[in-house]
């Protein structure tokens, strides 16, 4: 497997983003490795907020989230997934799988990290991969909280918004993460929040990983991660704890996709799930303390 590690210098002096950086070198599933970064903030002792990122964005989208969680006495972890951020970029999109994203993910956080009690957000990409460890490992996690995701299974249509996003991504000659990421906010972030999305890829050769990922999403019942997906719904309809749902109101390819969740879940019963107003698609962009403190008040509640 060949990758590439954007260089430090891509990740100085970014805008609100000064958090130290965590490195780990996991198996790739090929026979090498692969060196995966996280934030880790808070106290290592106090009980874990697992946040998790999705397409094309990194770590950073959750910088306006990360201070009032540690502020509030947790301990916060932020990985980059594979592809992304300052972890190691695969530049064959044949080496990028769900099945490989979701190992990767529990490789650092089950096997490295050997996170417990752990309060999970995750959003887009986040959730897909964060709701399949959820399902291998339910023991682990004290609650989940999600936003502007899914679990897809293949056997409804994801929509038109979706299909032509998974269009774009395969066959547009450009790809400019930074301004993708603008596209799906509400609020137009300055150039230099733009330009932090744009550092982890100095080059198109790197951002094979971005571009491959809405093509991974399970969109058939024939897709081979479809019975995969459809498993983990079985776990998570025995999921009893604590289950909270805040979607934005803004983003038209996950708008109602809260549903299937409140009436399948347990966990989400007699919860205060909530609409993140004014918000897009990446609503931790849009409204991240906002969203700090809704799962704050999760927690405490």
């Amino acid at each position: 497997m060949h990758t590439l590690r954007t260089p430090d210098e891509r990740f100085e002096n970014l805008s609100g983003f000064d958090y130290a950086a965590h490195y780990v070198d996991i198996d790739d599933g090929d026979g090498g490795t692969l060196r995966v970064h996280y934030v880790d903030e808070g106290p290592t002792d106090a009980a874990p907020v697992l946040l998790l990122h999705g397409e094309p964005s990194w770590s950073y989208l959750y910088r306006h989230m990360i201070a009032p969680l540690v502020d509030s006495g947790h301990r916060v972890v932020v990985p980059d997934q594979v592809g992304f951020g300052r972890s190691d970029k695969p530049t064959d999109p044949s080496d990028y799988s769900y099945a490989r994203h979701v190992a990767w993910m529990s490789s650092l956080v089950f096997g490295h990290l050997d996170l417990s009690n752990i309060t999970f957000f995750g959003q887009d990409w986040g959730g897909l991969i964060g709701l399949r460890l959820v399902a291998a490992a339910p023991a682990r996690f004290a609650r989940v909280a999600i936003g502007n995701t899914g679990l897809p299974d293949g056997s409804t249509s994801p929509g038109e918004a979706f299909l032509q996003w998974q269009s774009f991504s395969q066959h547009s000659p450009a790809f400019p993460i930074g301004r993708i990421v603008a596209g799906g906010c509400a609020i137009e972030p300055d150039a230099d929040v733009i330009a932090a999305y744009d550092a982890p890829f100095p080059t198109d050769e790197y951002k094979a990983g971005a571009r491959v990922w809405p093509s991974l999403v399970p969109t058939t019942p024939e897709d081979p991660e479809a019975p995969a997906n459809e498993a983990a719904w079985k776990v998570l309809e025995r999921f009893e704890k604590p289950f909270l749902c805040c979607f934005s109101d803004l983003d038209a390819i996950t708008k109602g996709g809260e549903r299937p969740f409140l009436e399948r879940l347990p966990g989400t019963r007699g919860q205060p799930h909530t609409t993140i107003e004014g918000a897009g698609h990446f609503l931790q962009e849009d409204a991240g303390p906002a969203l700090a403190q809704v799962l704050i008040d999760f927690i405490e509640r």
